[in-house]
């Protein structure tokens, strides 16, 4: 069984996803669509990035992707390749009946899991905030988008941004 890779990230224009072990931004509408998009599926996460979230994300299951041999935490799978990562979230999605395995960041993760991705979805922030730790860049050619919502700051969303997701048409 060959589950499909989805890439689902909030990326500023200036490729920024963190800073400082935490997301440099307030959009309550994205953390809804992120609980959308990821219940019920496998996710993969680096270390830096879970201990961000700060527990395991309920109505999911999570593989923490780190290369500290030591890491143990109650609630999640621990993986410390990639390849040992996507073969046990082969093995959940097979179990939770998931249509998808998903990579939520942060950049290592993104770009190791890039090149095996057939969608992502994106939300482009209209922002450009300090940030250490950047989204991969990638080739639009091989990328089609099949989805595009612009939203507006507001109380609860502290920048303008759009929902945009694609599918992979080819691979570089």
């Amino acid at each position: 069984m060959r589950v499909p890779i989805a890439i689902v990230a909030a990326v500023a224009r200036n490729r920024v996803i963190g800073h400082h072990n935490g997301m440099p931004w307030r959009l309550s509408s994205d953390l809804k669509r992120f609980k959308a998009l990821t219940w019920g599926k496998p996710l993969i996460v680096g270390r830096r990035s879970h201990a961000a979230i700060g527990r395991p994300l309920p109505g999911r299951e999570t593989i923490v992707l780190t290369r500290d041999r030591a890491f143990r935490e109650e609630g999640v799978h621990v993986a410390h390749e990639l390849a040992d990562a996507l073969g046990l979230a082969e093995a959940l999605a097979e179990e939770m009946d998931a249509s998808e395995i998903i990579s939520v960041g942060g950049g290592e993760i993104y770009t190791l899991t890039m090149p095996l991705a057939s969608v992502m979805h994106l939300t482009e922030i209209d922002a450009e905030p300090k940030g250490d730790v950047l989204f991969p860049e990638y080739d639009p050619s091989l990328w089609k988008e099949t989805f595009s919502e612009r939203h507006e700051a507001g109380a609860r969303n502290e920048y303008p941004f759009t929902y945009r997701d694609f599918v992979r048409v080819r691979r570089s």
